[in-house]
């Protein structure tokens, strides 16, 4: 077969052409992913350094979880201390207030579960088996209120004798089926449960912070410290609304307030927060598991944005279910639960209120970006 040298030079050439057609190709593709990566992250700084109006932005890192070797009254269930590490997210810079979940109530006419009839069906199911059903009189809607003692208590692990059912009190009556928010926009929202703050996040497109969030948060770049604001204890009434005196009988208002007090009225931390330690118990989206800090520091290893544990586990409440509550509230003292401390913890059921639990929401740059 005869070599034709033109027929040849066009195959080149088409070879070539469609070569460079392909390598351009490519570089349009690459160029284009490259600008979606630039594009993605131009719109994740511009979030970060332009946060949701009342919210910051939490930078995430690693740290220890759990109580610090010089806090002599931890309790057991915040050891040991474990690694961990959290990516970052934005963060409410209060608890969420009467006047926010106010907007939500009014926007959505959502109902409180402290405002619903009581279901004794679904109640006795946290009960143990055979306990009598309470007289209609007495199973009425309501919430948890404080009631200081006469005198002093010997045995502080019976909570009955501070605590009463209030019928009638709830969200908007937080003192008492008389009371009222009037004039307590800025206090934080109480009487509510994991299921109403689930629906405040549902409609403001946020979300309850992990344990470890919370945590990491709270600590804000203190590293090993027992409070927010260092290892002195001293200035804890000039930190936090908490319990000065003898708890539950004599309450000196040393730090200005006898329940709630506004959010911002004590110095916030290093990130901007304020409020996390004191005022109130804060709801995380956490199981409350007297195993799970065992479990995760015997994995010896980091655990990056742990989700909690799989399942609930107090021996003392067998029959409830029971979230992770965090930061204390105005009723932690040095007598009873010093819960005003970086680590401390409580559980509470799922549809339990009362007037010392609130919440603040998280959320992600994903979740804002939708």
């Amino acid at each position: 077969m005869k070599f034709n040298i033109g027929s040849f030079l066009t195959l080149l050439t088409v070879a070539v052409f469609f070569g460079c057609k392909e390598k351009a190709n490519e570089t349009i593709e690459v160029s284009a992913k490259t600008e979606a990566i630039i594009a993605k992250k131009a719109a994740k700084d511009s979030l970060i350094n332009n946060p949701p109006k009342g919210m910051v932005w939490i930078p995430g890192g690693a740290f220890l979880q759990g109580a610090v070797p010089q806090d002599q009254i931890a309790m057991d269930h915040e050891k040991p201390q474990h690694p961990v590490s959290v990516d970052g997210f934005f963060m409410d810079i209060t608890e969420v207030t009467n006047a926010k979940f106010a907007e939500f109530v009014n926007a959505t006419g959502y109902v409180t579960i402290a405002e619903r009839e009581i279901d004794w069906e679904e109640m006795k199911k946290q009960l143990p088996e055979g306990t009598p059903k309470p007289h209609d009189s007495i199973l009425q809607p309501g919430s948890l209120m404080f009631k200081k003692t006469k005198a002093s208590v010997p045995n502080l692990y019976d909570f009955s004798q501070w605590w009463r059912w209030s019928i009638g009190t709830n969200w908007k009556h937080p003192s008492g089926p008389d009371s009222s928010i009037n004039g307590k926009d800025n206090h934080p929202v109480v009487h509510v449960c994991y299921e109403d703050a689930q629906a405040y996040c549902a409609w403001a497109g946020r979300r309850l912070p992990t344990e470890a969030e919370w945590e990491f948060a709270a600590r804000g770049n203190q590293e090993n410290t027992t409070y927010f604001w260092g290892d002195d204890r001293s200035v804890l009434s000039k930190q936090a609304n908490s319990w000065e005196g003898e708890f539950p009988v004599n309450n000196t208002l040393e730090d200005g307030f006898e329940r709630t007090a506004p959010v911002k009225s004590y110095p916030s931390n290093n990130f901007g927060l304020y409020d996390m330690a004191g005022n109130v118990w804060e709801m995380t989206s956490d199981w409350y598991n007297l195993n799970y800090y065992h479990e995760l520091a015997a994995a010896n290893t980091t655990a990056v944005n742990p989700q909690g544990a799989d399942k609930a586990y107090n021996p003392n409440n067998p029959y409830i279910q029971e979230k992770v509550i965090k930061g204390g509230s105005f009723l932690c003292s040095d007598s009873y639960c010093a819960s005003y401390r970086i680590s401390s913890r409580m559980g509470t059921s799922l549809d339990s209120s009362a007037e010392h639990v609130g919440f603040r929401t998280v959320a992600t740059v994903d979740m804002l970006g939708k």
